[in-house]
């Protein structure tokens, strides 16, 4: 197990082709992944309006790096406990705002985010505005990419479960999937505490990444920032988010001399979007389909051509 865990920490096979700068933009990617994939399951799949996702990083963080350098629990134990607590939060979150929809949940998701950014801004434990320094440097890429594969399989599997069917009626219609005999409240706490719960280990990642952490980094911005990977790439659709963050997260990398206005670029792109195609790049297609569609095209020319 620990050799498994030592090679899943080491990124040498990567430094034979990247150097560190790719490195690190390559696992930041990967981190942004799993908490637009967790987001994607609140919003996309759930339909449910959450403004607050940064709050859920920020508290797997900080949960992750007090665990690790506070209590010198192992690497694995803090990116754990980082993502409970932050599943925990979205439970007791969930209760009270699950029953609103739209807007009104939105904007309780949203001052949610600010307490808590507000609350580490005053914590000594977290060191206030200073920040928190001094983290472990643990996560690698090959990790990253581990965890990302495992969230991309874990949501395929909900969403093709009966939950999550369940859970995408009720984002078309929920008064129609009460009526089926779904438990709308439930289901819908379910899905946050899920969500948040891989927000929370992307935080504790970030943390173990950058080994430092302040609380402006998770503010409104943040939050944004993680809405516009889902609705670029295409509400409920896990390829979509893939790409929408992908695309996101690396074009400032390579435009630097923008880099400035990139969260005006983050607001055009949305309001084009919601004109041009409003469900997203990849919203509301099947790719699974696709492919199939594409073989049995080929398959048919190929008969006839033997024909």
């Amino acid at each position: 197990m620990d050799t498994i865990f030592n090679i899943l920490l080491n990124d040498s096979i990567f430094k034979a082709f990247l150097n560190d700068y790719y490195i690190q933009v390559l696992t930041m990617l990967g981190i942004y992944l799993i908490g637009s994939l967790g987001l994607n399951l609140i919003t996309g799949v759930t339909g449910q309006l959450s403004f607050g996702h940064a709050a859920f990083l920020s508290i797997g963080a900080y949960a992750s790096a007090i665990t690790s350098l506070k209590l010198g629990m192992p690497f694995p134990i803090a990116i754990l406990a980082g993502g409970v607590m932050a599943s925990i939060w979205g439970i007791l979150l969930g209760f009270p705002t699950l029953r609103l929809s739209g807007d009104y949940l939105g904007i309780a998701t949203l001052g949610f985010g600010e307490i808590v950014r507000v609350v580490f801004l005053n914590l000594s434990i977290t060191g206030g505005a200073l920040g928190m320094a001094g983290i472990p440097r643990n996560s690698s890429l090959t990790l990253v990419i581990f965890v990302v594969f495992f969230t991309i399989w874990a949501m395929y599997r909900l969403e093709n479960s009966r939950f999550g069917r369940a859970l995408v009626a009720i984002r078309e219609d929920e008064i129609a999937a009460e009526a089926m005999g779904v438990n709308i409240t439930n289901s819908k706490i379910v899905a946050f505490a899920l969500g948040t719960f891989f927000a929370g280990v992307s935080g504790g990642l970030y943390a173990h990444l950058l080994t430092y952490l302040n609380p402006s980094d998770f503010g409104f911005l943040k939050s944004f920032e993680f809405l516009t990977f889902v609705v670029l790439g295409g509400l409920g659709s896990i390829p979509g988010v893939i790409l929408g963050t992908s695309i996101l997260t690396l074009a400032p990398e390579f435009l630097r001399f923008i880099a400035d206005y990139r969260m005006m670029v983050y607001g055009l792109l949305m309001v084009f979007m919601m004109i041009v195609r409003p469900r997203g790049l990849l919203g509301g297609v099947r790719l699974s389909r696709v492919f199939k569609k594409k073989l049995s095209q080929r398959d048919k020319a190929s008969a006839t051509g033997a024909n």
